[in-house]
């Protein structure tokens, strides 16, 4: 089942690398609902995709045709500052496993995704995809970027050397439904969603959040986010990878104050200025996959954000975290 240009074959087998995730699901839920019938999945209890010879064995039985690398060690500032070294090998791993296990059991289509936070800290903002390998990047999340970078050449590298259509892409900051709410490893989103409702649970006088409130930030719910990964997948061909985002953006104040009128909390807001703000501003230039024809994004910030608000207070048994 060979890959031409345009729509896959909805009888394509499509594996899903982290389909239990945030965006792994969101993935699986826009390629069920575009009408593919034969998807793949696989938990971190049935497939350790840091195993090289369990990851080989695994495509050399499933033989799937599109593969989509959503499975990545990820976690916000704390957790990156915290186990560097997991964060570098674990992803490199996963990456380098899954990566040669495509090329050796032929799979036609590979769309691997990185993360905007893999960008210099310098970076001109908008932030163009030519901007990669140009500077320093932010030290509390090294480890995780340079692997990711390494993952971005190593699609480069299978292009040139075997001629398959693998592509690239980089999300801006994911938000959404099956999103990490664990205090000390989420994301700012989530972690500030269960703060600020465990606060108007318990009428707490005061929210403490991290930095200064001060930085930007762009926001895409994971659903956009897979519409545009499925799109990049039937109209995009190239080495250099593509930047997923909203080209908007907000501060981390304005999203706090937000979510905690989202979750009713009506306490104050205090701002610990002794903690890292990370980098100051990370709006990506989308251009490139605006061009390609897709968007603009169809979920608000706000309605984005009191979906994932609902999904929280309906999931507090079972969601991670």
């Amino acid at each position: 089942m060979h890959w031409n240009g345009g729509p896959l074959s909805r009888a394509s087998r499509v594996y899903v690398a982290g389909h239990r995730g945030l965006v792994g699901s969101a993935l699986w839920r826009r390629l069920r609902a575009a009408g593919f019938t034969d998807l793949v999945g696989r938990d971190s209890t049935e497939l350790d995709l840091r195993d090289a010879r369990a990851t080989a064995e695994f495509f050399a039985a499933t033989r799937p045709h599109v593969v989509i690398d959503a499975a990545a060690r990820v976690g916000g500032i704390a957790a990156n500052a915290a186990r560097p070294a997991e964060f570098l090998s674990d992803n490199l791993r996963i990456q380098v496993n899954l990566l040669d296990a495509a090329v050796t059991t032929g799979v036609e289509r590979f769309l691997f995704l990185g993360s905007s936070c893999i960008y210099p800290k310098s970076a001109a903002v908008p932030i163009r995809e030519d901007a990669l390998f140009t500077g320093p990047l932010e030290a509390t999340n090294e480890g995780y970027a340079v692997a990711k970078l390494a993952g971005i050449t190593q699609v480069a590298a299978i292009r040139r050397q075997h001629g398959l259509p693998y592509i690239s892409a980089l999300p801006t900051n994911v938000y959404g439904p099956g999103d990490n709410f664990h205090p000390r490893t989420s994301h700012v989103v989530p972690g500030l969603i269960r703060r600020f409702h465990e606060a108007a649970r318990d009428d707490a006088p005061y929210v403490e959040c991290w930095g200064t409130g001060k930085p930007l930030r762009e926001f895409i719910h994971a659903d956009d986010l897979a519409d545009a990964c499925l799109f990049l997948l039937e109209h995009y061909d190239g080495e250099g990878p593509v930047n997923i985002g909203t080209g908007q953006e907000t501060t981390v104040a304005e999203l706090a104050t937000t979510i905690a009128d989202i979750a009713g909390y009506r306490g104050e807001i205090r701002w610990d200025t002794s903690q890292p703000d990370g980098t100051y501003r990370k709006l990506l230039d989308v251009s490139r996959l605006t061009g390609l024809g897709w968007g603009p994004p169809a979920i608000s910030l706000v309605d984005g954000l009191k979906a994932t608000c609902h999904w929280f207070l309906d999931n507090q048994a079972n969601y991670r975290g």
